[in-house]
């Protein structure tokens, strides 16, 4: 009984040990930020800076001559691989990326986006109270898209 006893004690001190020893292992991130220091209270109004600074992110490809047909399956076959990958389908989506990168720098900052939304409230604001009324928001909706009626009643 008593060698039970000690097994059990001797392997919580073992785990014990390996807790500390592996903790004291962790390393600090490299490179990270230093905690933030205590700053006065902010205007909720104002917005974050997360400038990118000289950073430029890549140029849009460049279309050549083609057929209509090529064009077409070239605006989603990148690569010109003749083969259109799920991500060469979404790559198409860069009209809306463009509208929000609004100094052009291919790099999407919080500002950048919050700007669009801090506009769109402001344009469903009509009383400028900083409030949205329930009819205020209800302007905000996507319009629904109209059916198209069929050519011909087959």
């Amino acid at each position: 009984m008593r060698e039970a006893v000690l097994g059990v004690l001797g392997g919580l001190v073992l785990a014990g040990v390996g807790v500390f020893w592996w903790q004291g292992r962790a390393e600090i991130e490299r490179g990270a930020p230093p905690p933030p220091a205590a700053t006065p209270a902010r205007d909720p109004m104002q917005l974050p800076n997360a400038d990118p600074g000289s950073q430029k992110g890549p140029a849009p490809p460049e279309m050549s001559e083609l057929g209509k047909e090529e064009q077409r399956f070239f605006r989603y076959d990148r690569n010109r691989d003749r083969v259109i990958t799920r991500d060469e389908m979404l790559s198409t989506r860069t009209d809306g990326f463009r509208a929000l990168d609004k100094d052009g720098n291919n790099l999407l900052t919080f500002e950048e986006w919050a700007v669009t939304t801090v506009d769109r409230f402001g344009m469903a604001d009509k009383d400028g109270d900083g409030r949205l009324t329930p009819r205020e928001f209800a302007a905000t909706a996507p319009k629904p898209v109209a059916k198209k009626k069929p050519a011909c009643k087959c």
